[in-house]
């Protein structure tokens, strides 16, 4: 099966930086998007990121100018590097991969991460 492993969550101070990592592992022929979401306490999950196969990126308001979503499509990886960290980037971020094609499963299938804690506080 596929599965996504994330790395690099944690505490970090008001205007710093934390990269994080997410890879997919098991047989897999390609992957159209990858990109990341959050869920703060008491919040609905909200698109972070996402980027296609192509390169192509896309932002949620919030993050613009700060963050940067970036893959590695040999590697079947992506990273959300995050820069000018603030209190409310605090949440759980999850690694998503959409128009998965693998053996597994007939047609394309979508497969979420387990998540990773952020925490922005002083």
């Amino acid at each position: 099966q596929v599965q996504l492993v994330e790395s690099g969550g944690g505490l970090v101070q008001p205007g710093g930086s934390l990269r994080l990592s997410c890879a997919a592992s098991g047989r897999i022929f390609s992957i159209k998007d990858m990109g990341w979401y959050r869920q703060a306490p008491g919040k609905q999950r909200e698109l972070v990121a996402t980027i296609t196969s192509g390169g192509r990126s896309n932002y949620v308001d919030s993050v613009k100018g700060r963050f940067t979503i970036s893959r590695d499509n040999a590697k079947n990886t992506v990273y959300l590097q995050m820069n000018s960290l603030k209190p409310e980037d605090t949440a759980v971020y999850y690694c998503n991969a959409d128009r998965v094609v693998s053996p597994y499963r007939i047609g394309t299938s979508e497969y979420w991460g387990q998540g990773t804690q952020v925490t922005v506080s002083s």
